[in-house]
């Protein structure tokens, strides 16, 4: 929104250099789910594909969207606790917050559970986690040398057993023992600085041993079949308020409410259109 306000064009009948006619908006979306707790070890994360026997993970059941490109994080975040809320008024059951580690994020909802004394577990997605360790393995390898892929293994099971900021502090060793330049090591002091930053919710030794989700697919699906599947089509031009009003009813059909919403749409519509008190500009006299 901010950028879109300060996006000023220089000239009225054409764009100069680095201009673009339209502006972009990010959506903001929020998924609440139920799973039943599968308690896991790091090892069983890292279990190759032709193992005899994956230990399992956590299943999402009951799934509820919420989106906007309109409200701010902070309103669509609160709209989830509320949904959480609803599911569980007492806060009986464990609460966790699965993220990116955007802190902005993080605030908000650290934020929103202080205010409604609700303790929530956060936890920064672990496959997101997993690509700041390949950006820094093209730092060290070749690409496609197979040794990148052992690299990343070993670093990304260290992480799953709490071992971040060694992790951190040996990425960060090596670029400068090879004596890696600015750019080149840039990737590296990337995923370095966010193991850092972020290792309060790189906890997973603690959430795999209670059985949490450490991954954020369910939010990266609802990204695709609410947002890009819909809005990021070639030649597609949305105003605000038609692109809002699309999430509203995309996640209105994704949360399995469309056959009473529109009950309620008919019922409405009926009312404004048949059923108004005015007829013309004059109300009608009693019969």
């Amino acid at each position: 929104m901010k950028a879109a306000r300060a996006d000023k064009h220089k000239l009225k009948a054409r764009l100069s250099k680095g201009e673009q006619r339209n502006s972009k908006r990010m959506a903001e979306l929020a998924v609440v789910y139920d799973a039943t707790p599968v308690p896991r070890t790091p090892a069983d994360v890292f279990a190759r594909s032709d193992d005899k026997k994956k230990a399992p993970a956590p299943v999402a059941t009951g799934k509820w969207l919420t989106a906007s490109v309109v409200d701010s994080a902070r309103e669509v975040i609160a709209a989830a606790f509320d949904e959480a809320e609803r599911r569980n008024p007492r806060h009986e059951r464990p609460w966790v917050a699965l993220v990116d580690g955007a802190k902005h994020q993080i605030d908000v909802i650290r934020a929103e559970a202080r205010g409604r004394g609700v303790e929530v577990t956060i936890v920064c997605d672990f496959t997101h986690v997993l690509e700041y360790l390949w950006g820094a393995a093209w730092c060290f390898f070749t690409e496609g040398d197979p040794a990148a892929e052992a690299w990343g293994a070993e670093k990304g099971l260290a992480v799953l057993e709490g071992k971040a900021g060694l992790v951190a502090g040996s990425i960060t060793r090596k670029a400068t023992a090879i004596d890696l330049d600015g750019s080149k090591r840039k990737k590296a002091d990337e995923c370095a600085r966010y193991l850092k930053n972020k290792r309060l919710y790189l906890e997973y030794p603690k959430a795999l041993s209670a059985g949490y989700p450490i991954a954020t697919g369910v939010i990266e699906g609802a990204c695709r079949h609410l947002v890009r599947d819909r809005f990021d089509i070639t030649g597609s031009r949305w105003s605000l308020d038609g692109a809002e009003a699309m999430l509203k009813l995309r996640a209105v059909r994704a949360n399995g409410d469309w056959d009473e919403y529109w009950r309620h749409h008919l019922a409405a519509e009926r009312e404004r259109v048949h059923a108004s008190r005015y007829v013309g500009g004059v109300i009608p006299a009693a019969a």
